[in-house]
Formats: structure tokens, C-alpha cells, sequence
């Protein structure tokens, strides 16, 4: 209740302070807030339900309240549910797409296969919405609103999600292998992936900030344990952490064991995962890259945010807010699906070959 009752006191205060200062769309909001590059701004907006379906956030709370007392992990599972949405294709829900005759599913990519979490709850919160407003709100929306949700519920900022994204009518699973960001990147691959979403790199030190919850499974890491080079460990890992990991993922192991991803205060949103990488205890090879690359820009990034949570809280509302726009469809623009995991049956393949067309020729812009 509490929640609920401060999502609805920030709508009313930010709409508000808004309407005062005269900002009549979300660019204007972001440069406010800082230089943000937003791809749909005159489209997208924190009200874009607000007489459709204005209690939207609610029931999402309402779920996610509820599904996160018995299984708290789901809170990062959604957050990286959603970025795993937007690298690919951009913020269109074509990552909840099953796989049918016409769809290839993003969901057995390399990146997500076997780990991709939250796709049941992602269909609880529509079909509450659905009995709310039928036909209204879009699963990529959904994604989005949950993901801001998840952090607010896990003691993490807070923000107005810019609302108004349709859902796609494909998926590329091909796509998601080529460009989600794997768990041994190095930082010019990390760089390079996030540059290929007009990303920045503060944003990829930002967002990667979203591991301070949630757990990896050993397979992912088990690597940096036992033959990282030459049939040694890497060097890169704290020697301490590494004698615990190794006796949760013992070497020729399943590879199915979780561990945390934040070593120390592993369900609270917070800058302790940069005070990770400092002592080298950052679970993932692509998470400690951004503080012993040596000589590298995200270093001091890193250092700001141990020295201050305000400001990680900050750059991470502004890059959750940059990577939620990007490559959303709009306006008459694919669809708004009854069922996220399936397109709707009314769908014609005419709609189906524009899109996959339109898809073909941005990759080749």
C-alpha cells in the first residue's frame, strides 16, 4: 500500500512540476535531467495511460509485491529481462515471443537459454491488466514498468517510466547471439556492444550497477575458477572469493549452482557492487573488466559510485530511462498483443514482411 500510495503522490507531484514549467514532452523532461539522446521522445510519455488505464503501475506493484515475498531474485531477473529486450531489435517485447512456424524465439539464444527468468510473471501482470484495460498496454510496456518497479521494490531508485511503446509482430534470435554482451567480455567488447545501442560508456558502468542483485549460475563463471589461462585461475579474482566459489562450483560440475552476484549485500539495490570490484570480488569477468582494465575511462566512474550512491542512482535512472527508448515502435507501428508470448491471430503477413523488411534495412543503415 505504501508503495502504491508513493507511486501515486510522484506521479502527482512530477505532472505537476511539470505542467508548471511548461514541458510538454518527454525530450524536454530528459534535458532536464541531462544530456539524454531519446529516439522517441515526442511519442513516449509517463502518461500515456493515464485515462486508458491509469492504474497500470498499481496492478504491476500488485504483482510483483506478491511474487517477489516468495522469490526475490525475480526482481533482477526483470530488470535484466528488459535489457535483454532492448539490445535486441530495440524495446518491443520480442524476447517474450515462443517460438511458432513463422517465429525463431529469442529465448533459446545463447545468451538466454536456460536463464532467462520472469517470462510466467510477465504473463501474470498482463493478464491482470487485460481484465483492467483490454487491449491497451503493450508488453513491452509491461517490461518496462516492471523493471522500474523491481529496483523500486528492492530499496532502488525510482522514476517515471516513459510510456507508449507497441509490441513487435518478430523476433531475431540470430540478433540476440550477435548482440547482447556476454559474461567474459573484455571492456572494448563491453564498450563496443553498448556503442552499437547508442549507448554510453557511463551507461554501460551504470547499468551494469543492476548486478548488485540478483545470482548467476556456475557455468556462466566457472571458467575464471580453474582454467582461465593456462590452467590457472583469473588472476583478477580475489583469492578469497575464489576459494568460496570453488566450492560451490566444484571444477567438471553441472554448472547449475547459484551464487550472488553482490558478494555482500546481495538483495538490496546499492552501490555495493562497485565497492565489489574495488577488492576484485566482482563475480562476473565482464563485471571486474570495468575496474582492473588498466588505464580505463570506467574506472573513475566506478569510484564515483562507491563514493556516491546518489549519483549511481542517478546515471542509472537516466540510462534505464536511454536504453528503454531504444528502437521502440510507436504510433500504428506493430501491435498491441492479447497474449505476450504469441502475436495476435489477426496479424497478416503483409504486417509481418513490412516489419522484418524495415528491420533489414535499419540493420543495413
Amino acid at each position: 500500500m505504501f508503495l502504491q500510495q508513493r507511486h501515486a503522490h510522484n506521479f502527482k507531484h512530477q505532472k505537476e512540476k511539470m505542467n508548471s514549467l511548461g514541458l510538454t514532452t518527454l525530450c524536454c523532461v530528459l534535458v532536464v535531467l541531462g544530456t539524454l539522446h531519446c529516439f522517441s521522445c515526442d511519442q513516449l510519455d509517463p502518461w500515456f495511460y493515464d485515462t486508458t488505464c491509469p492504474n497500470v503501475s498499481s496492478i504491476v506493484t500488485d504483482v510483483l509485491s506478491n511474487v517477489s515475498q516468495s522469490d526475490p531474485r525475480m526482481l533482477a531477473s526483470l530488470i535484466r529481462l528488459h535489457f535483454h529486450d532492448c539490445f535486441v531489435q530495440g524495446c518491443d517485447a520480442s524476447v517474450l515471443l515462443n517460438d511458432t512456424d513463422t517465429i525463431v524465439s529469442e529465448q533459446t539464444a545463447l545468451p538466454n537459454n536456460n536463464s532467462l527468468r520472469g517470462l510466467d510473471v510477465v504473463n501474470q501482470i498482463k493478464t491482470a491488466v487485460e481484465n483492467a484495460c483490454p487491449g491497451v498496454v503493450s508488453c513491452a510496456d509491461i517490461l518496462a514498468l516492471a523493471a522500474e518497479i523491481s529496483s523500486e521494490l528492492a530499496d532502488g531508485p525510482s522514476w517515471e517510466v516513459p510510456l507508449g511503446r507497441r509490441d513487435s509482430l518478430t523476433a531475431n534470435r540470430t540478433l540476440a547471439n550477435l548482440s547482447l554482451p556476454g559474461p567474459n567480455f573484455t571492456l572494448d567488447q563491453l564498450i563496443s556492444s553498448f556503442a552499437n545501442q547508442n549507448l554510453t560508456v557511463t551507461d554501460l558502468v551504470a547499468l551494469s550497477g543492476a548486478h548488485t542483485i540478483g545470482k548467476a549460475q556456475c557455468g556462466v563463471f566457472v571458467n575464471r575458477l580453474y582454467n582461465f589461462s593456462s590452467g590457472n585461475p583469473d588472476p583478477i579474482l580475489n583469492t578469497t572469493l575464489l576459494e568460496s566459489l570453488r566450492a560451490i562450483c566444484p571444477n567438471g560440475g553441472v554448472g547449475t549452482n547459484l551464487t550472488n552476484l553482490d558478494v555482500t549485500t546481495p538483495e538490496i539495490f546499492d552501490s555495493m557492487y562497485y565497492s565489489n570490484l574495488q577488492l576484485q570480488n566482482g563475480l562476473l569477468r565482464s563485471d571486474q573488466e570495468l575496474f582492473s582494465t588498466p588505464d580505463a575511462e570506467t574506472v573513475p566512474i566506478v569510484n564515483s559510485y562507491i563514493n556516491d550512491q546518489t549519483l549511481f542512482f542517478e546515471d542509472f535512472i537516466a540510462s534505464m530511462i536511454r536504453m528503454g527508448n531504444i528502437g521502440v515502435l510507436t504510433g500504428s507501428e506493430g501491435e498491441i498483443r492479447k497474449q505476450c508470448n504469441f502475436v495476435n491471430t489477426n496479424s497478416s503477413a503483409f504486417d509481418i514482411f513490412t516489419t522484418i523488411n524495415h528491420q533489414k534495412m535499419e540493420l543495413l543503415a
